[in-house]
């Protein structure tokens, strides 16, 4: 693996195309950075006005454009617009700004997009595979220009962010996820794959503009056939280690898909296995850290689904993955009742259904807690649990918080409070990457929690005062060496990487793999 393009060299870059359509490929296009040299050697030369500039001055420019418009929206297409005639420039906006652009290009921004993308729709980004398609998977993946992929995001569109059932029209939210992977880690060839087999949401269905199946989803053996095609023709067409992401599917069929290629595939699901899953993962890492049972360390987490806390009484008509939380105690229907009989320490909310983290269940968490842990994790910002402003307020400045969608700094009592943004982006890429680095051919829970070890390390003291338990993601390239690092250590040590042998320093060698969107000379 390498940091650099197959197609280029230290002499400079070859490229695939001269002249005006060079203008018109995203790839090799730097606009008017094109040095007078290069405008004679590619025939270019009066296709631009006379000026060159640095890509610096451009980005600069940019920026400038992109703050100028009001709502989210617009900055989300003049972002995906920028992409669509010069990746490199826009990477670069990515990286240099992404703390400012991270929130336009993925949540919340991008759960607008999705709403609308049959009335925004432009050019397709990554395949779509619809029921149309049954037997010919492989032909369709053929039919992508890029052979050498190394990660596929996918997803059905059945349980986007926290707004249900968006069909097709997910469509602008697995390329999002493939942009974060390369704006970190280029070297990642990441395909984003739609499986359209319908959709239960009967607005799209009766929207003219809707550009999936007209029919309800498919299901049962139909569904399944066409999933189980879909993921042989993925090893057949791209090996035994390209990276299966599945992304935003409903948990009736995520967990089945994982348990059922979990053990042919290299796949992981960062919804549930980092997002369900978190109960799962923290009795793990708590059994990890004190040498105590799992089947011990699981009676210290209680879950509360929409009937209220999950307890054996209840236990035969949960769904199977709810099961090992089915502790001993009596019935409680509410969440408020639930917090008031548990006074738990930590409160996190991964649920998608917006305001169930009341102004009651806030102040019954500080009333037993010095500094309750407020986690309100569902997206967009219209379903987060509550608002960092909410959490801040009600509990009197208590509470360290976190969203999955970004809020701003909140003044309380003459103290400003800079809640965390616990979003996803923070772990997949640089999981992804200790996978790929080290050739891993299957996912392990270990390496889950090794990715979270990772992240937590980089949390400093100076954070911890400002009440972050995240680090800032200005820092997520080093982030995500240090992830990608931990992960690849946990492959090689599980026996599971292939890529031989091991490199001396794991970050060192993660580093060297992310992407550096400079502008290339071309020869």
């Amino acid at each position: 693996m390498t940091s650099k393009n197959q197609n280029e060299s230290p002499l400079g870059s070859k490229i695939e195309s001269s002249g005006y359509s060079l203008l018109r490929d995203p790839r090799f296009n730097k606009g008017l950075a094109f040095t007078e040299k290069e405008r004679d050697a590619h025939y270019i030369r009066g296709l631009l006005p006379p000026a060159c500039i640095t890509q610096e001055l451009q980005e600069k420019k940019l920026m400038n454009n992109i703050r100028q418009y009001q709502l989210p929206l617009q900055r989300y297409m003049a972002m995906m617009e920028l992409e669509e005639r010069n990746e490199r420039l826009f990477y670069r906006l990515l990286i240099d700004n992404v703390e400012e652009l991270l929130p336009i290009v993925y949540t919340p921004t991008v759960g607008e997009a999705c709403q609308k993308y049959g009335s925004i729709f432009r050019r397709p980004q990554g395949l779509f595979i619809s029921l149309k398609e049954k037997g010919k998977i492989l032909e369709v993946l053929k039919n992508w220009p890029e052979k050498s992929i190394q990660v596929i995001v996918v997803t059905d569109g059945e349980r986007i962010l926290g707004l249900g059932d968006l069909g097709c029209q997910v469509k602008d939210f697995t390329p999002v996820l493939a942009i974060i992977y390369e704006t970190l880690l280029k070297a990642l060839l990441c395909l984003p794959i739609t499986i359209d087999v319908g959709t239960n949401n009967e607005n799209l269905l009766g929207d003219e503009f809707y550009i999936g199946l007209r029919q309800k989803r498919a299901t049962g053996q139909e569904y399944a056939e066409l999933l189980h095609e879909f993921m042989t023709a993925v090893k057949q067409n791209y090996g035994e280690k390209v990276l299966i992401q599945f992304e935003d599917f409903a948990n009736h069929n995520a967990f089945e898909l994982l348990a059922k290629y979990g053990t042919t595939h290299l796949v992981f699901n960062d919804d549930i296995q980092a997002g369900t899953g978190i109960a799962e993962l923290i009795a793990l890492q708590m059994s990890k850290e004190s040498k105590v049972p799992l089947e011990e360390t699981r009676r210290k987490i209680w879950l509360v689904d929409s009937k209220g806390l999950i307890v054996s009484s209840r236990k035969e008509s949960l769904q199977h993955f709810k099961q090992p939380w089915a502790h001993e105690h009596e019935p409680v229907g509410t969440l408020l009742d639930a917090v008031k009989a548990i006074k738990p320490t930590a409160l996190i909310g991964s649920s998608g259904v917006g305001k169930t983290f009341t102004k009651e269940v806030v102040e019954a968490m500080a009333s037993f807690n010095e500094k309750p842990i407020i986690l309100a994790l569902s997206n967009p910002t219209s379903q987060s649990e509550c608002t960092a402003a909410e959490a801040y307020n009600w509990s009197k400045g208590q509470a360290i918080f976190a969203s999955g969608s970004p809020f701003d700094p909140v003044e309380y009592n003459g103290k400003t409070f800079v809640p965390g943004q616990a979003n996803n982006a923070y772990i997949f890429p640089g999981f992804g990457l200790g996978l790929v680095i080290s050739g891993a051919i299957r996912v392990h829970d270990d390496m889950l929690l090794a990715a979270s070890e990772a992240l937590a390390n980089q949390v400093t003291p100076e954070n911890f005062d400002k009440g972050l338990i995240y680090p800032p993601f200005s820092n997520i390239r080093t982030i995500s060496a240090h992830i990608a690092a931990n992960v690849a250590a946990k492959a090689y040590d599980l026996g599971l990487a292939t890529r031989l042998p091991r490199p001396q320093n794991l970050v060192k060698y993660a580093e060297s793999c992310m992407y550096t969107p400079v502008y290339r000379s071309y020869r």
